[in-house]
C-alpha cells in the first residue's frame, strides 16, 4: 500500500468561483459531491475488482471514492454509488442483476439498487476491512471475507447475519461460491484454501500447498475445478470435490492478484503484478497468451458472460477491455488517478497540476477533462508548482530529481541533480528567477530557475525536509522538516536567520501569509519577525500535511490525515468550519486568487474544488461543539479535557460558569450526534479517543456529582459507552499495518487486561531480528499509530533489514499471538 506523506505545493491561482461554477460541464465531475464541493477532478484510484453485471451491458469498478458503473459496450460513465467513507474494495452483481454488492475497507457491506443506483442497506460486524464480497448462485445468500480473518454470511434479503465462519489465522483475501451453491471457498494471508459447507457453515477441508499469501480464488462454471492465485507467483488448479491438487501453472514473474474462468470453462485469465495479464488452457495448463499494456501491477480480471471480453483493472489506473478470442486490446478506460500529492493552479486559472503517485496531470479548470499526463524516465514526480508567469512547470522527484516542463507543451525542459533522495517540495521566489527544493536528504537547495544550475545548498536540518516556502518580497526561505523544525533563511545569501522549534512531529507544511507577518506550520502559527509562537489550532484527529493562508490573510485552510479541511480565522484563532467529503487523507489545499475556492488534494485520487462563503454573524452555534465543526463528538470531548481548571472566556465553558470542568465535559457527551449541520457518528474519531483510564477518572468525577438533571445523566450514559468500547472482551494480537511496508510499520493489540507487553520480530527461518519493549500497559485498544507497536524496520544495531517475510510475536502476560508481515523494498 502505497502510504506516503506529501506536502503543501504553493502559489496556487484559481478562476474565479462564478467562472467555474458556469463552464464545469454536468458530467461525471459534479455526481455525488459532497455538501460544498462544485466540482471534482479525477474518478479516484482503482481499489477492487471489475465486475459484469449478468447481462453483459454493465461493469462495475470499486475505487477510492464509491463504485463506478460504466456501459460495458461504449465505456461510457453511467453512475458513481457513493456512501462508503473509506475505499471500495469489492463489487458483485447478484445473478438476476438487480442488487449489486459492495465490501469496503470501512468494515460494512453495503447493498445497492443495481438498476438505480440508490442504496437498499448496510451490513455491519466485521471487525475489520471487507476485501472479498460474493452472492450465492440463488441469491439468498451473500459471503464477505475480512481482515478480521472470518467469513460471515448475511441473508440478502433481510441483510439479516445468519452465520460467521472462523479457521483462517490471517486475513481473508477472497470468497466464492461453487456454482451450485453448496460449497464456499476461501483463501486468506495464511497461505491456505479453505472449503466450507455454503448451508451450514461447517469445515469440509483446507487445501494447502501455496507457499505464500493467497489472493484470489474461482470455481470453473461446471463446478469441478478450483483455480488459486497467490503471491507466490503461481496458479494452483485443485479437485473441487477431493481436494487434490492438479496442477500448477507457472509463467508470471510477480504475485498473481486474480483468476477468473471464461464462461465455457476453457480458459482461465490471471492477472499479475508483472503488469501481465495470462491466458491458459483450463484442461491443460497451457499457457494460451500473454496481454501487455497495463504499466503498473494488474490487480483484477473478469469475463464478459458471453466469454468475448475480457476486463481487467490496474494499479496504473486504467481499466481495459480485451478481446478474449485474440488478445487484442478493444478499449482502455482512463480518468482514474491515483492518490494526489500536490495540487498547483497556473496562474492564469486555467490549468490545474495534480501529482499522482509519479505522474503529472494536467487538467482544464473550465470543463474539469483531462489535458495531458506529464512523464519522463528516471523521474517519479511527488511535488509540483508553477512559476509566477505560469510557463514553467517545476517537480520534485522520488528519485531526487528536479524537472523542469513547458507548462504549454508539457515538454520537458531540463533535469537538475544534486539531492540524494526524495524532493518532497518546490517553490519558484516571487520574481521566478530561484527555485527552492525541499528533500529527504535534509537539505535544501536553491536553483537559478533559467539555467537549472545550482546556486547553493543550505544545511542545518537533522531529518528531512517536507516543505519550502518563499516570503511575498523574496528575501526569506521557511523549510519544515521531520526534526520538528522551522528553519528561516537569507534567500539571496542562504545564511540562517533563526530556528522556530517546540512542534511535535515533523512539519509537513509551511506557508507565509500574505502580507509575510505570518507563518503557518501545521497547527501552529508563528510570528515571521520575531519567531514566537502565536497560537495554536486544535481540531484535527490526525497529522495536518498542508495550510493555505486565503489571499487576504483572515482566513487559514488546513488539510489533515483525518480527511477534512479545516478553516480558520487567522486573528482569533477560531474554528470557522470544517469540510468533509474525501475518503481519504487530504496531502494538500489552497485558496483561489479571491478567495473564494479551495481546492483539496486526497490520497482517494481526487480533487475537489470547494465553495467557500462567509459565516454569517447570527449562524447557528451549539455550545457543546467546541471547535464549531458543526458536529459534537470525541474531539470536541478531548478538547474540553484538555482545557480542565482554566478559567474566564474559553469556548471549553459550554455551562459558562467561568470554569472548565467535569460538569462541561459530561454536557458535550451528553450532546455527541446534535449538529448545527448534518449529524456525523461520533465513533468515527475513535482513534484519537482518550484512554480508557481517563475515561474511567471522568465517570468516577461525573458520578460524584450527583447531579439529576437528565442532559447530565445523559452524558454519563454515553462516557459508560464509550469505556465500552475502549475496554476489549479478550486480549489480542491484530495484523500490522500498511503491510507490505517500507520502511516502517505499525503492529496494533488489544489489552482485556493490564501486563508487561513486549514485541519481537523474527526473520522467515526463526532468527531474532529485534525486540521491543513497551512496559507495563493497562486495558485498552492500542490501535492508532500514537498507541500501537511501532517498528522502522531495522535490526537491534539500527540496521535496515532486508526485503522479505517476518513474523512478530506479541507477549502479553500469559498472551502470545504471532502474524507475518512483508518488507517490499
Amino acid at each position: 500500500m502505497k502510504r506516503t506523506l506529501f506536502t503543501l505545493v504553493l502559489m496556487l491561482t484559481l478562476v474565479s468561483t462564478l467562472y467555474i461554477s458556469n463552464t464545469f460541464a454536468q458530467d461525471y465531475t459534479q455526481w455525488s459531491l459532497p455538501e460544498g464541493a462544485k466540482a471534482r477532478l479525477g474518478k479516484g484510484e482503482i481499489t477492487g475488482n471489475v465486475a459484469y453485471s449478468p447481462d453483459g451491458t454493465r461493469l462495475a469498478v470499486a475505487s477510492s471514492i464509491g463504485i463506478w458503473i460504466y456501459d460495458a459496450q461504449t465505456g461510457e460513465e453511467l453512475n458513481l454509488l457513493t456512501g462508503h467513507t473509506h475505499s471500495v474494495s469489492s463489487v458483485s452483481f447478484s445473478l438476476d442483476g438487480d442488487t449489486l454488492a459492495s465490501g469496503s475497507y470501512d468494515d460494512t457491506i453495503r447493498l445497492w439498487d443495481a438498476r438505480t443506483g440508490n442504496p437498499i442497506r448496510t451490513l455491519s460486524g466485521h471487525t475489520g476491512s471487507v476485501h472479498s464480497v460474493s452472492f450465492s448462485p440463488d441469491g439468498n445468500t451473500i459471503a464477505s471475507g475480512s481482515w478480521d480473518t472470518t467469513i460471515r454470511l448475511w441473508d440478502a434479503r433481510t441483510g439479516n447475519h445468519t452465520r460467521t465462519l472462523s479457521g483462517h489465522t490471517d486475513e481473508v483475501n477472497s470468497v466464492s461460491f461453487s456454482p451450485d451453491g453448496d460449497t464456499l471457498a476461501s483463501v486468506s494471508h495464511d497461505d491456505t484454501i479453505r472449503l466450507w459447507d455454503a448451508r451450514t457453515g461447517n469445515h469440509v477441508r483446507t487445501l494447502s500447498r501455496h507457499t505464500f499469501w493467497v489472493n484470489s480464488v474461482s470455481f470453473s462454471p461446471d463446478g469441478n475445478t478450483i483455480a488459486s492465485g497467490s503471491w507466490d507467483g503461481t496458479i494452483r488448479l485443485w479437485d473441487a470435490r477431493t481436494g487434490n491438487h492438479v496442477r500448477t501453472l507457472s509463467g508470471h514473474t510477480g504475485l498473481v492478484n486474480s483468476v477468473s474462468f471464461s464462461p465455457d470453462g476453457d480458459t482461465l485469465a490471471s492477472a499479475s503484478r508483472d503488469t501481465t495479464i495470462r491466458l491458459w488452457a483450463a484442461r491443460t495448463g497451457n499457457p494460451i497468451r500473454t496481454l501487455s499494456g497495463h504499466t503498473d501491477e494488474v490487480n483484477s480480471v473478469s469475463f464478459s458472460p458471453d466469454g468475448n471480453t475480457l476486463a481487467s483493472g490496474s494499479s496504473d489506473e486504467t481499466i481495459r477491455l480485451w478481446d478474449a478470442r485474440t488478445g487484442n486490446p478493444i478499449r482502455t478506460l482512463s480518468g482514474h488517478t491515483d492518490e494526489v500529492n500536490s495540487v498547483s493552479f497556473s496562474p492564469d486559472g486555467d490549468t490545474l497540476a495534480s501529482v499522482s503517485w509519479g505522474e503529472i496531470h494536467l487538467w482544464d479548470v473550465r470543463t474539469g477533462n483531462p489535458i495531458r499526463t506529464l512523464s519522463v524516465w528516471g523521474h517519479s514526480a511527488q511535488s509540483a508548482s508553477f512559476s509566477p508567469d505560469g510557463n514553467t512547470l517545476a517537480s520534485g522527484g522520488y528519485e531526487g530529481t528536479i524537472c523542469l516542463w513547458d507548462a504549454r507543451t508539457g515538454n520537458p525542459i531540463r533535469m537538475l541533480s544534486g539531492h540524494t533522495s526524495v524532493v518532497r517540495s518546490v517553490s519558484f521566489s516571487p520574481d521566478g528567477n530561484t527555485l527552492a527544493s525541499g528533500s529527504w536528504d535534509d537539505t535544501v537547495r536553491l536553483w537559478d530557475a533559467r539555467t537549472g544550475n545550482p546556486i547553493r545548498t543550505l544545511s542545518g536540518h537533522t531529518l528531512g525536509v517536507y516543505s519550502v516556502s518563499f516570503s511575498p518580497d523574496g528575501t526569506m526561505l521557511a523549510s519544515g522538516g521531520d526534526d520538528g523544525t522551522i528553519r528561516l533563511w537569507d534567500a539571496r545569501t542562504g545564511n540562517p536567520i533563526r530556528t522556530l522549534s517546540g512542534m511535535d512531529g515533523g512539519l509537513l507544511s509551511v506557508s507565509f501569509s500574505p502580507d509575510g507577518n505570518t507563518i503557518a506550520s501545521s497547527s501552529r502559527l508563528w510570528n515571521a519577525r520575531t519567531g514566537n509562537p502565536i497560537r495554536t489550532l486544535w481540531g484535527h484527529g490526525s497529522y495536518i500535511s498542508s495550510v493555505s493562508f486565503s489571499p487576504d490573510g483572515t482566513m487559514l485552510a488546513s488539510g489533515g490525515w483525518d480527511g477534512t479541511i479545516r478553516l480558520w480565522d487567522v486573528r482569533t484563532g477560531n474554528h470557522v468550519r470544517t469540510l468533509s467529503g474525501h475518503t481519504g487523507s487530504i496531502y494538500s489545499v489552497s485558496f483561489s486568487p479571491d478567495g473564494s475556492t479551495i481546492a483539496s488534494g486526497s490520497s482517494n485520487g481526487t480533487v475537489l474544488l470547494w465553495e467557500i462563503t462567509p459565516t454569517s454573524p447570527g449562524s447557528e452555534r451549539i455550545a457543546e461543539d467546541v471547535n464549531r465543526d458543526g458536529v459534537v463528538n470525541i474531539i470536541d470531548l478531548t478538547l474540553v479535557a484538555s482545557n480542565f481548571g482554566e478559567t474566564g472566556q474559553n469556548a471549553a465553558d459550554v455551562n459558562g460558569d467561568g470554569v472548565v470542568n467535569i460538569i462541561d465535559l459530561t454536557l458535550v457527551a451528553a450532546a455527541f450526534g446534535n449538529t448545527a449541520a448534518a449529524p456525523e457518528i461520533w465513533s468515527r474519531h475513535l482513534e484519537i479517543a482518550p484512554t480508557r483510564a481517563a475515561v474511567e477518572t471522568w465517570l468516577r468525577e461525573a458520578l460524584q456529582m450527583n447531579l439529576t438533571d437528565p442532559a447530565f445523566q445523559r452524558g454519563i450514559l454515553i462516557l459508560e459507552l464509550l469505556l465500552a468500547v475502549l475496554t476489549p472482551k479478550e486480549t489480542a494480537l491484530l495484523p500490522n499495518y500498511p503491510n507490505p511496508f517500507n520502511p516502517e510499520t505499525w503492529i496494533p493489540y488489544q489489552l482485556a487486561t493490564p501486563a508487561d507487553v513486549s514485541i519481537a520480530i523474527y526473520t522467515a527461518n526463526g532468527k531474532l531480528v529485534r525486540r521491543l519493549e513497551l512496559g507495563h500497559q493497562p486495558v485498552g485498544i492500542y490501535e492508532s499509530q500514537s498507541r500501537a507497536g511501532y517498528w522502522d524496520g531495522k535490526n537491534a544495531l539500527g540496521e535496515p533489514v532486508a526485503s522479505g517475510v517476518y513474523f512478530y510475536t506479541l507477549t502479553a502476560g500469559d498472551f502470545t499471538g504471532t502474524w507475518k508481515m512483508l518488507i517490499q523494498k
